[in-house]
């Protein structure tokens, strides 16, 4: 369906979904199965926290590809007080680490991460210590109300029972098969007998299963006992260095989010290592000094200065990010008015530039939900193994999928984001919460690697700038560049594409720029839309009703006629 507004816009797409509400809950994730394994938690009396991690178990089942227990994330949580608070579960690198443990393939590119023979990319290797089910468990601990034997029971059932396999997950699984096919327990799952998966197959996950239930029953200790030294004995067999004492010895690390004013609304996003919050405040910074609601959405001006705004924040990014607890990181000159406008001061509407920084990179393939509750609760977590299918082989027995995040590291030794032992991934994961006049207005992220916090914001634009509802907003078409080619996809129209090239833009026409939005939207009555895109299996469900009012049980007597 078109919208009006689109039509009113100048610039056509259509919504390929519907939107959710709910006034007890809301829970949006990139498969249906999880949407509903949260939502079951809802529908039983519990919290948005419960719901969020019944999800993400969920899709460790389910989205298998994107997401699972030996990956790493990012988690912005609202609670009911309004508070805000950040919980790093990123991954990190092994004790044993070196800045010189690969070779890179390209030494003169420093936008090229690739080592020789992608050993920083496939394979036992390309292991980062990993931190999820430490922290989903310590989420659920201090801010669920479920034991976690119940918040894991939808993804055990799904793992034992089997779930059908759909065309998103049968076409990353067929682009993975060659690197598939080198393990054969991961290829019986996603490839079984060697031919391509179909959409509509059964998979069943009886291994994984198992090591479910067994962390059902122990918790995160189960990782100081069989589960541990098998994961370690795992992943030294496939000649990987994270060993069962790195993964015992990770530590979540909370933080508080950082806080950027835009027209009418306050935005917060996680804090470094996260690049998100840095960038995506700074490129705000410069956009507020332009009038984006009279230039529109989808023209060549808007495109442009969107372009121009990436590339400087990429420049940065480059020279700037990582790990603070290795590299400082000047959050308040990228954040600050001054260094906006001194940015902004450069930009030529006539023409695109190459950008160099102004101050002394990441896998396409991760999953996103967010998740809310009636009590003010808000999770907007983003967690991955980093490439699809990760480092794409089972830890023998266990059915988990170990990340491949020393791939987001840089090979060369000496750079900002080089290996060093306990340095933590860098990360453009961007859980987004808008508020205004202090309250919730929106909530949203999404998968995408480097293009992630590019296109939430551009999410955010949508609903602040542009007018949009809450559907048009996720599935509105993006644009992203990091400072070569901008990627544009098909839905803008020709006429904005030639313009955009004749300033200078080198375009790249792309059928889909990072993976699905998942957005809920909080109204003044209570109500809480949910909305999901097309670039995934996304799905909102909504929970309304509740309880029967007191007083109100059946009186077979005053029933009437029988």
């Amino acid at each position: 369906m078109t919208s009006d507004w689109t039509a009113r816009a100048g610039t056509r797409f259509t919504c390929e979904k519907r939107p959710a509400t709910g006034t007890k809950g809301m829970v949006v994730t990139n498969h249906p199965l999880a949407s509903a394994a949260g939502a079951e938690m809802l529908a039983a009396g519990g919290n948005a926290v419960d719901a969020a991690i019944a999800a993400l178990f969920a899709l460790t089942v389910v989205e298998p590809m994107m997401v699972g227990l030996l990956g790493g994330g990012t988690a912005h949580l609202r609670l009911p007080d309004g508070t805000h608070t950040v919980i790093d579960g990123m991954a990190c690198c092994a004790a044993a680490a070196r800045p010189d443990m690969f070779t890179p393939a390209q030494p003169d590119n420093p936008r090229n991460l690739e080592s020789v023979g992608r050993a920083n990319t496939v394979g036992g290797l390309s292991v980062a210590v990993p931190g999820n089910l430490k922290a989903w468990c310590e989420m659920l601990e201090r801010f669920g109300s479920f034991p976690l034997a119940d918040v894991m029971a939808p993804a055990i059932r799904h793992a034992e029972r089997g779930y059908r396999a759909t065309p998103y997950l049968a076409e990353c699984a067929g682009e993975a098969a060659p690197d598939l096919l080198k393990d054969p327990a991961i290829a019986a799952l996603y490839v079984p007998g060697g031919e391509k998966l179909k959409a509509g197959h059964r998979i069943v996950q009886s291994d994984y299963a198992e090591t479910l239930r067994i962390i059902a029953r122990e918790g995160v200790a189960a990782l100081d006992g069989a589960l541990g030294d098998a994961i370690g004995d795992g992943i030294a067999r496939a000649g990987g260095i994270v060993t069962a004492a790195d993964i015992r010895a990770y530590r979540t690390v909370e933080r508080q989010p950082l806080r950027g004013a835009y027209r009418d609304v306050e935005v917060v996003l996680p804090p470094p290592p996260a690049s998100s919050g840095v960038h995506v405040l700074q490129m705000l910074n410069i956009l507020s000094g332009y009038d984006l609601t009279a230039l529109g959405f989808g023209t060549a001006d808007t495109l442009h200065l969107l372009a121009e705004c990436l590339k400087i924040a990429f420049a940065d990014r480059a020279a700037a990010s990582g790990d603070p607890a290795f590299v400082k990181v000047p959050v308040e000159r990228l954040t600050s008015r001054a260094y906006a406008d001194e940015r902004r001061a450069l930009i030529d509407m006539a023409r695109a530039q190459a950008w160099g920084p102004g101050v002394a990179p990441e896998s396409p393939n991760t999953t996103h939900l967010t998740v809310a509750d009636g009590d003010g609760r808000i999770c907007c977590f983003t967690q991955t193994i980093n490439s699809t299918f990760g480092a794409r082989f089972l830890v023998h027995g266990t059915g988990m999928i170990p990340n491949n995040y020393l791939a987001t590291f840089d090979p060369r030794p000496g750079n900002a984001l080089s290996i060093v032992p306990g340095k933590r991934v860098t990360t453009s994961m961007a859980p987004m919460i808008v508020l205004r006049g202090g309250k919730p207005a929106y909530a949203l992220g999404m998968p995408g690697g480097l293009r992630i916090f590019g296109s939430v914001m551009q999410g955010m634009l949508n609903l602040v700038d542009h007018g949009m509802t809450l559907q048009e907003a996720v599935e509105a078409p993006r644009l992203w560049t990091q400072g070569e080619a901008v990627e544009i996809e098909p839905a803008v129209p020709e006429a904005v594409r030639a313009d955009l090239a004749a300033r200078g833009h080198q375009l790249q026409r792309m059928p889909h720029i990072g993976g699905g939005m998942c957005a809920i939207a909080f109204h003044g009555d209570g109500v809480m839309e949910g909305a999901a895109c097309w670039r995934a299996d996304g799905t909102a469900i909504g929970v309304g009703g509740g309880l029967a009012r007191a007083g109100a049980r059946f009186w077979p007597d005053a029933a009437g006629p029988r």
